[in-house]
């Protein structure tokens, strides 16, 4: 049977807007790769990310250029040197495990050996000014686990602000490498006052060896510092936990190797998503099980999602339908 490529870049109105400490958005910009054998059919959906260099033009045209390859039969297993990691094959290799998945009549859960089970997933709150942010917390107050974006100046009056707001909730603070050496053990130690449970890369990737030599009273976990498997070794000492994106890593593949790979180096896991459908979660869902923390709330962010998409319940999300992937 011939196999049949199809990419579309489509996009996603954000509810409200987005905003991190590199800047804001008001929608979600993704790709989707389809590839049909016969009757059956695989997609996978990417996120181009502009902090690695990414493009909507460059994964279209990197996908692009696989195409040839694509169509005479190559696998994930040769996906994974074929391509470097990155949004560009990640959607190939989700669309791989789908199409695998549906070619066989069974599910990648199947696939995987796992029995998959609903998980509770984090809630983000932008960044805003500190009161900004307490309404955002005190709107979602009996969600279990909000994520709290930092990154600027003041960041001790957010993190207070949003305690204050929501105080049965347990919090991630995620500074997207916006702490500086002067200010990121004063801000570590206004959260392990506040309760916090876990910061997320608070100072640049490549420029983080402080976390060394300062005291670490909440779990810190990377996420800019680490894509794949091999960035794993030089994490020791320096973080507690990875986070683990299959964009970053370049699919599901490889994002299960780093998770096994940081797992038997004594590493927490989590595994989070970029702003995205229910087509980029739904993978990730199955990569969570068992994580320590999970961040897939990318659909909950969204005005429109795909539809079907996952189920959200409150903060809980529960596996993929293969009508939807997998």
């Amino acid at each position: 049977m011939a196999r049949v490529i199809s990419v579309e870049a489509e996009r996603f109105p954000i509810a409200g807007v987005f905003t991190i400490a590199r800047g804001s958005k008001t929608e979600a910009e993704v790709i989707t790769c389809t590839i049909s054998e016969g009757s059956y059919t695989g997609r996978g959906e990417c996120v181009p990310y502009k902090r690695y260099g990414e493009t909507i033009e460059g994964v279209l045209a990197a996908i692009e250029t696989m195409r040839a390859t694509l169509e005479a039969g190559l696998d994930r297993r040769r996906l994974q040197t074929a391509m470097p990691a990155g949004a560009a094959r990640n959607a190939i290799d989700c669309a791989l495990w789908d199409l695998e998945a549906k070619m066989t009549g069974t599910s990648a859960a199947t696939l995987l050996g796992i029995a998959p089970e609903p998980l509770e997933t984090a809630y983000t709150l932008s960044l805003a000014e500190p009161e900004a942010m307490a309404a955002q917390a005190r709107a979602n107050a009996t969600r279990p686990l909000l994520k709290v974006k930092l990154g600027s100046d003041n960041d001790a009056a957010r993190i207070r602000a949003v305690r204050e707001a929501a105080p049965e909730s347990r919090l991630i603070l995620d500074a997207n490498e916006g702490w500086t050496d002067d200010n990121v053990a004063e801000n570590i130690a206004a959260a392990a006052a506040l309760g916090v449970t876990l910061i997320e890369q608070p100072l640049p990737a490549g420029r983080d060896d402080k976390l060394r030599h300062i005291a670490r009273p909440i779990p810190i976990c990377a996420d800019e510092s680490v894509h794949a498997a091999k960035d794993v070794d030089a994490l020791i000492g320096l973080y507690d936990a990875v986070n683990i994106k299959l964009d970053k890593a370049g699919g599901l593949t490889e994002a299960l190797k780093l998770r096994d790979h940081a797992h038997a180096r004594g590493l927490g896991i989590m595994v989070g998503c970029m702003v995205g459908t229910s087509l980029a979660m739904a993978p990730a869902v199955l990569l969570a099980q068992g994580a320590d923390y999970v961040d897939l709330d990318g659909p909950l962010l969204l005005a429109r999602d795909r539809d079907p998409g996952l189920v959200y319940e409150g903060s809980l999300v529960s596996p993929p339908s293969g009508v939807l992937w997998g």
